[in-house]
């Protein structure tokens, strides 16, 4: 009887352990995944960490899409990075590759401290952003209030 309740109680460890690692897991678009999903929408808007139907979204720290030249077909041969200083330049804080479906995300811990200037990188050229962001919800504005992430 004992060697079967210290066996529970060894499996019921194990589950709470391998749970409490899954939960702190970090996530990040990869160039060869398709993992995601809704194209231009504002991920940020269901990836808070929150369950939705049953099933745990992740929270995002920095997440949008990416679209070809003509804005009308998503990019998947993009990366972002993003850096502390204008243009590409002082440090280089993170860096996230597009996914084959045009979308990048990640539940990695970004420190935006007085803001961070993204890039973005694709097969031929390179754009990057003038102002300052202290947020990684960039479906927020890019498609809705300014244009498209695009790149070729």
């Amino acid at each position: 009887m004992q060697n079967k309740f210290s066996f529970l109680i060894i499996i019921t460890s194990l589950t709470f352990t391998i749970q409490s690692c899954n939960k702190n897991k970090t996530s990040i678009s990869k160039s060869n995944s398709n993992e995601s999903h809704n194209l231009g929408q504002n991920c940020m808007v269901c990836h808070t960490g929150k369950s939705e139907a049953g099933k745990k979204t992740g929270t995002f720290t920095v997440a949008g899409s990416v679209y070809d030249l003509l804005q009308t077909n998503a990019n998947p041969n993009a990366t972002i990075n993003l850096y502390t200083e204008p243009g590409g330049a002082g440090t280089l804080k993170s860096t996230i590759e597009v996914d084959t479906k045009g979308n990048f995300y990640t539940t990695a811990s970004i420190d935006f401290g007085a803001g961070l200037y993204p890039s973005i990188k694709g097969s031929t050229s390179t754009f990057h952003m003038g102002s300052p962001i202290t947020s990684g919800q960039c479906s927020s504005c890019h498609g809705v209030t300014t244009g498209k992430v695009y790149v070729n």
